[in-house]
């Protein structure tokens, strides 16, 4: 947001300079990012002079050149210039740019003026037109000045150059109440008297606002109240439409805004000095009376930018007897707006809901000066004011009458917010105690009311404006804030508690399991909550009536919070495969939402996603893609980082996983992983590969001990034995594993799978496993005896209850 120092000025007299004045705006919570120099001309005309042209002759080498010799009234002998405009005569008094001086041409590039020769003669300055001057746009010869100016007088005094600094405010979305120059001079004044600098608000009277004539009438409906509080209106004739007075324009200019004409200027000007958004009708184009109300869904309205839009019907619009003519708070119709050819108008001042206005920008992508304001709340109390201050304006800068009675429908005021201060509670937030004269001074500064007082409390009134005011923390903030933050003592003695806390903590969990996966090559990815609603038609496990829809989305794509992860996932694979980054190995904490029967459940996970090859392009071996067993030593890796051992297995069922597992611990089910469905990637665009795991982290938390286990390392020799089972090619694995396991619980320590082999030589319908199992006591030496004893007791139960066979 722009401020204009000279504007903010107006409202309060101060000395003070444009540093000293932008750091008390910014100790104020107003921070000041940046202070720019304006100029109403562009360069100021520093070092353009008021000549006297003594002599003019024809150039002797060029028809279309003349050698004049000019005065500069600098005490020194005239000078020669040479010029070529065809109105440049004896006795003229003219504007001169003396040597360095700096021009700028119509695009901003910046020339200086030097001596020169053209065409042989030398030349000491340039004679300036308007267009060189920048201030007009003829260039058809030079610019002519009042024959009774003084030589040397210097030109930006006789223009009345208007230099200015301008402040460009790093606006929080809190303060609806500073989004103007009075706002923002009402915290200046604040932290003036805090400073013991006592100066004077100085308000726009309204005084002289007067009905002149009652011939033009224009009557205003509002269909629903809750949508525009107040509407206040107002009709005009007799208006020339024409452009504004240069001090309109060079404040409009100062902050930003282009100049349009003396009636929309009005309009901007009193929106940037009160903050209230105003708006002008042609009421030549007016039909009957004025209705603000919602359409019905699917209606067609052109805006001002030419752009048909198609209303929702929740957009407030402000129609006539015959339909639309503007967006109420956010955008012009495009065939009721202020022309050149406009001599009456229905001026236009309301309060409209922030709420609804911020839902109609959003939903049409807009974003006015207008809208701004609106959405964070502006003051209720200063509509008529607003519209009064505009309309005396547009009489000053058009001419004109005011033809009809205000409008100001209002049925139900909004009141001031009532809050109670407790003394002792500032002080314990605050750190310090304050005078409690202190704290009144300061809460007189910002217009909040005291209403009753005690030892303990004050009872306040704060103004409807400080829409970000409605809590007594609120109140504290703004005494700190005024007060300065800087101004608060603070001891030297640092206190520390430091808490005894379990290594199960979920923190700590996750920054063991986080360190573990990047060292494994894994980045952590953070991924929005919000998402697209579509995302439930890739699967029937996820059911429409379970999203959490957002009241007021943002967009359509984050209207709902997310039921599953994996989406989230894809769009970062896709994204990175996108821009040829397709070897990816991601991870992610955070959560999912649904909606239940009796409220929402919010769960935590831990997701890994992977993708592309194993490891980068080298020259000893060829790239190999991740794979499942790769993916599953990461999964199982985990768990076992966390003391989790005891799982089990069982097959995933899923229609966005093929070929998954599932990891129970009893009933309770820890982790799903598989490779993600082609059908499912289509949908990203992506052709790769993509295997995706998903922890139940709030179930990871309950088997994780705070135990710690540990045992000496024994002294005593493993030994392995090695054994070739033919099996049936439904027998997998895992029904080796725990079958081996239950068969010897004290001595079988390991039991491992290192090859498989299924083809030729083999009965049909079956297939060979290699496998390993190593056994140790850890108080003696095994014997031949005990080791024959457990490995023929295995392969009896194997043969028993598997089917299987040694080959």
């Amino acid at each position: 947001m722009k401020i204009s120092y000279n504007w903010l000025k107006q409202f309060i007299k101060t000395d003070w300079t444009s540093e000293e004045t932008a750091a008390l705006l910014t100790d104020l919570g107003l921070e000041v990012e940046v202070v720019d120099k304006y100029q109403s001309v562009k360069g100021g005309l520093q070092g353009v002079v008021v000549g006297h042209v003594l002599t003019c002759k024809q150039h002797p080498n060029a028809d279309r050149l003349r050698v004049t010799t000019v005065d500069l009234g600098d005490g020194n002998a005239p000078v020669q210039i040479v010029c070529g405009a065809p109105n440049v005569a004896e006795g003229q008094k003219v504007p001169v740019a003396t040597i360095g001086t700096v021009l700028y041409s119509k695009d901003g590039e910046a020339f200086t003026i030097k001596k020169g020769k053209i065409r042989d003669e030398e030349s000491w300055g340039m004679i300036c037109a308007e267009d060189e001057l920048g201030l007009g746009q003829s260039h058809d010869g030079i610019l002519i000045l009042d024959e009774n100016l003084k030589p040397g007088t210097p030109v930006a005094q006789v223009f009345k150059v208007e230099n200015d600094e301008v402040f460009e405010i790093g606006l929080t979305p809190n303060r609806a109440d500073a989004m103007s120059h009075w706002g923002v001079a009402r915290d200046l004044r604040a932290g003036l008297l805090q400073k013991n600098v006592h100066v004077e608000m100085i308000t726009p009277s309204v005084s002289a606002f007067r009905l002149d004539k009652r011939i033009l009438k224009i009557d205003a409906v509002v269909a629903d109240a809750k949508l525009a509080p107040r509407y206040c209106g107002v009709t005009m004739s007799g208006l020339t439409v024409k452009p504004s007075p240069e001090w309109l324009q060079n404040r409009l200019k100062a902050i930003g805004l282009t100049p349009k004409n003396n009636i929309v200027d009005v309009t901007n000007y009193v929106l940037h000095e009160l903050g209230q958004p105003l708006h002008a009708f042609d009421a030549s184009k007016i039909n009957g009376k004025v209705c603000v109300k919602t359409l019905e869904a699917g209606t067609k309205f052109i805006t001002l930018d030419g752009v048909e839009r198609t209303l929702s019907a929740e957009d407030l619009m402000i129609c006539d007897d015959k339909g639309p003519m503007c967006i109420a708070g956010v955008f012009g119709g495009q065939n009721s707006g202020v022309t050149e050819s406009t001599t009456s108008i229905f001026l236009e001042s309301a309060y409209f809901n922030p709420v609804s206005v911020r839902k109609t920008a959003k939903r049409h992508g807009l974003n006015t000066d207008a809208s701004f304001r609106f959405e964070r709340g502006i003051d209720p109390s200063i509509t008529e004011y607003a519209l009064k201050r505009a309309a005396l304006l547009i009489k000053e800068v058009a001419g004109g009458e005011v033809t009809s009675d205000v409008i100001d429908l209002y049925p139900k005021k909004i009141e001031d917010f009532p809050v109670v201060l407790n003394f002792a509670k500032a002080a314990k937030l605050i750190g310090q105690d304050l005078p409690k004269e202190t704290i009144k001074k300061i809460l007189a500064s910002l217009d909040i009311k005291v209403n009753s007082t005690s030892d303990a409390n004050l009872g306040l009134q704060i103004p409807s404006y400080r829409v970000d005011v409605q809590r007594e923390i609120d109140v504290i903030e703004e005494i700190l804030r005024v007060y300065g933050y800087n101004n608060i003592n603070f001891t030297k003695k640092l206190n520390a508690t430091v808490a005894n806390s379990a290594r199960t903590e979920d923190h700590k969990l996750q920054n063991i399991i986080a360190g573990q996966l990047t060292s494994q090559g894994f980045n952590e990815m953070m991924a929005n909550s919000l998402t697209t609603p579509e995302y439930i038609q890739l699967s029937e496990m996820l059911k429409e009536e379970a999203n959490v829809a957002m009241l007021n989305p943002l967009s359509s794509d984050l209207a709902v919070m997310r039921q599953s992860l994996l989406f989230s996932a894809l769009e970062a694979v896709s994204y990175n495969v996108n821009r040829r980054n397709g070897d990816l190995r991601l991870f992610e904490f955070g959560k999912s939402y649904q909606k239940v029967l009796l409220g929402f459940d919010e769960k935590k996970h831990l997701t890994l996603t992977v993708s592309g090859n194993r490891s980068g392009e080298t020259w000893t071996g060829a790239q190999k893609p991740s794979d499942f067993f790769l993916f599953k030593g990461f999964v199982t890796g985990i768990l076992s980082r966390l003391g989790i051992e005891k799982t089990q297995t069982r097959p995933l069922v899923t229609d966005l996983i093929s070929d998954g597992i599932s990891l129970y611990v009893g009933e309770e089910l820890v982790v799903e992983f598989g490779v993600v469905k082609k059908s499912v990637l289509k949908h990203f665009d992506i052709k790769q590969e993509v295997l995706f795991a998903d922890f139940n982290w709030d179930a990871v938390l309950k088997f994780v001990s705070n135990k710690i286990k540990f045992t000496d390392i024994p002294k005593y020799p493993e030994v392995r034995r090695d054994l070739a089972l033919l099996v049936d090619q439904s027998v997998n694995f895992d029904a080796i594993y725990n079958l081996a396991k239950q068969t010897e619980k004290g001595l079988l320590k390991n039991v491992n799978l290192f090859d498989v082999y299924e083809g030729k030589n083999l009965p049909e319908g079956k297939k060979s496993y290699a496998v390993s199992f190593t056994l140790q006591d850890t108080t003696k030496t095994l014997t031949d005896d005990q080791i024959d004893k457990i490995m023929g007791k295995l392969l009896k139960n194997f043969e028993g209850q598997l089917g299987a066979s040694l080959r």
